[in-house]
């Protein structure tokens, strides 16, 4: 347990986090670190660490199939002409968290994620720009190393530059858990039986390219 990954009764070696309970584990070894380029899944997933803000992940994930029935599945087109009538349906839905400034947000955020698109061609060309450097990872990714990387200069640089086109609740440490969920850096601890699988995806992945207009 001191490595940070732990043997299972199905004997698949985990991230300690990712071991239980069973939707932890579920997510651990089917999704989380896994590469995603596709627009609608890193859009709930950026919207659903904001609201995960205050609270626990294991919350949000068992609330997941509410929030994508309350939300339009995030098809952020969809979203992006929510009105007020849809707020107020929304607070009275108590399969997610019933937040106003989180909501707002997330309606908030689909316009800007047109907007975005608009620029770059898809969500994915713009948030891949954003994989970081090998200088800024770590040689051996531990227990203790993941403990010192709730946000990185590339999580700060990716904040900064979504505030600046609009968004909302979408600080440093919620760009990087984003970062960590969506492949753009793989964070299984080195023993993790996931890490390798994680790693030959990235390989494989050809990294959209965005769009310059201008």
């Amino acid at each position: 347990m001191s490595s940070g990954v732990v043997r299972g009764g199905d004997g698949i070696a985990r991230c300690w986090w990712g071991a239980a309970p069973e939707d932890y584990c579920t997510y651990h070894d089917e999704e989380w670190g896994y590469p995603v380029t596709d627009d609608r899944r890193l859009f709930e997933k950026i919207c659903l660490e904001g609201f995960q803000s205050g609270l626990s992940w294991l919350t949000i994930l068992r609330k997941r199939e509410h929030f994508r029935q309350g939300f339009a599945n995030f098809e952020f087109r969809k979203v992006a002409r929510f009105a007020e009538r849809d707020v107020q349906r929304l607070l009275l839905d108590a399969g997610i968290v019933r937040h106003r400034k989180k909501i707002e947000s997330t309606i908030n955020n689909a316009i800007r994620a047109c907007e975005l698109v608009e620029e770059f061609g898809s969500l994915a060309a713009y948030f891949w720009q954003f994989e970081p450097p090998q200088s800024e990872r770590p040689r051996r990714m531990s227990k203790a190393a993941l403990g010192k990387m709730s946000n990185t200069p590339t999580s700060t640089r990716l904040s900064k530059n979504l505030k600046a086109r609009g968004w909302s609740f979408i600080g440093p440490t919620t760009a990087y858990a984003f970062m960590q969920a969506m492949g753009l850096v793989n964070d299984h601890l080195e023993t993790c039986a996931t890490r390798q699988h994680v790693a030959a995806l990235r390989r494989d992945l050809v990294p959209p390219i965005a769009r310059r207009d201008s």
